[in-house]
Order: structure tokens, then sequence, then C-alpha cells
């Protein structure tokens, strides 16, 4: 038996060496972990030098191999992973996203200018919207994405991600965020480390914003605050306070309006950071 397994650990040596000799390298496993669903996050681990696409669209790997990206609400049920290998191999692999059913939630009692804007009031969202458009767009080397995220906020969450809009009787976009409901003032913490790229106190819609990039174009968004802690380029750890609770912006009570992104595409944060825990 010894005899046997020395054998074939000869042979294994073998042909590693043939094909290390002939140019080759073995197959580099490619880790997928995470939601294979409509609004999913997927974090990944490759060989350091591997170079991914999602269906045509560039992936930052990072120099340790470490990568992350997601579904959008409206995906459609197969992406395409596009994979070359650090030894020239390439190959596609066909990801499977499932399907969900989202509810309609209809929203009465808001301020009908934060529904139906006025021309001056469409003008000041537009810069605005660019503003969080700006961080979106970045792609940095951090790699904070690849630690557990938290809930920022301990409480009931009365909106989800992914719900057909209906305001004051008008159909609008669905929802992109989780909304959780708890007392004006309560601490809002950072449910990752990631460093501070937006800090609004009086944006149209969102009111107090905090905006966290955590790298690999992975942002996060608090919405809604009563106070905003923290200034642009802070360096968060997982906990940290960023602002409290409030109902600025286009809000009928206090409550958190938490996001997450992949670049322009929606994630929802409830398959992120798992099961809302007991208050």
């Amino acid at each position: 038996m010894i005899a046997r397994f020395a054998a074939v650990v000869a042979l294994f040596a073998l042909g590693v060496v043939l094909a290390a000799a002939l140019g080759m390298a073995p197959a580099a496993a490619l880790e997928l972990n995470g939601s294979f669903v409509q609004g999913g996050l997927i974090r990944g681990q490759a060989a350091p030098g591997t170079t991914l696409a999602l269906d045509g669209r560039p992936v930052r790997v990072s120099a340790d191999g470490l990568f992350v990206f997601g579904f959008g609400r409206d995906a459609p049920p197969n992406a395409t992973l596009a994979v070359r290998h650090p030894d020239g191999r390439s190959e596609a692999r066909t990801l499977g996203i499932a399907a969900r059913t989202f509810p309609t939630q209809r929203i009465d009692g808001l301020p009908e200018r934060l529904v139906t804007p006025s021309e001056a009031d469409l003008a000041r969202i537009k810069r605005e919207g660019e503003l969080i458009a700006a961080v979106r767009r970045e792609d940095h080397a951090a790699t904070d994405f690849r630690y557990p995220f938290r809930w920022p906020v301990i409480g009931r969450v009365s909106g989800a991600y992914g719900n057909q809009r209906i305001l004051n009787g008008e159909p609008r976009r669905p929802h992109f965020g989780v909304d959780i409901a708890a007392a004006t003032g309560t601490l809002v913490r950072a449910p990752a480390p990631g460093i501070v790229a937006l800090a609004e106190r009086d944006l149209f819609f969102t009111g107090g914003t905090v905006m966290i990039d955590h790298g690999h174009g992975l942002t996060t968004v608090y919405s809604h605050l009563a106070e905003v802690r923290v200034k642009v380029g802070a360096a968060l750890k997982a906990g940290d306070p960023l602002g409290t609770v409030g109902a600025t912006g286009r809000a009928t009570g206090p409550h958190l309006d938490w996001r997450i992104n992949w670049f322009d595409v929606p994630i929802d944060p409830e398959l992120v950071a798992g099961p809302m825990p007991a208050e």
C-alpha cells in the first residue's frame, strides 16, 4: 500500500514537471461565493494574474486574486463570465441567475413637490444625481468588500429591495435599497470597512446622505440621515458611526434607506447582510 502511494505521488510530481517543461500550468481554481439571483452579490478568488469580464464588462481582480461583481434587479436568466487564466488559457462560464418576484408598494402622504418636482428642482436633482453617479464610477484597488457586512441599523424592514413604488398614486421607479424603520437619532454604523466618498447634509431626494467606497466598484449609501457625522476621505472600520437616522429628503417618517451598488448595478442588501438580527 505504501509503495503504491509512493508511486502515485511520483507520477503526480512527474506530471507537474512535464507540464512546466511544456509551458503548461495546472488548472487554477476559480471560487465564486454569493447569491446567484437577481440582486445578488458574488465575491470570488482567482489565481493572481487572472483577468475576468462579466458579459463583456471588465471585473477588477486584485493582486492577490480577489474580485467582486453583482446582478441587478432585472438581470436576465444567464450571464457569461469570461476567464483568462495566468497561463493564457481562456474559458467562458455560464452563470445561472434565479428570477425573483417583486411586489408593489404604495406610499402616500408625500409632499407633492417630492413626487412631481419643478423645473428648478429637476435641475438640482440632476446635479446631485451626478455626484452619486461619479462615486459609483470609481474603481479603487481597496478590497474592503471581502469582509462580512453587518446591518447598519437594527430595526423593522419597512421597504424591501426591488419593490415597484407607487408614490401618491403615481407609478415610479423600483426601490433599489432596503428601508429600516428606527427612531430619529439612532446611530447608523458602517457595515464594513471603507472610505467615505460622499457626505452631504441636504440632497433633494435623500436628504442627509453618506456613501462609502469598499473597493472594486462596490459602494454603499445611507440616506435620510438627521445628522452626518463623517467627512469625505475618512477611513471607517466596521461599526464606526457615520450619522443618525432621520426623515430628511423624500421620507414620510424616520428610517434609513440603505443601498449597495456594484458600479451602477443595484444589489439587495438583505442578501449581503443576511437576516435582520433581533433587536
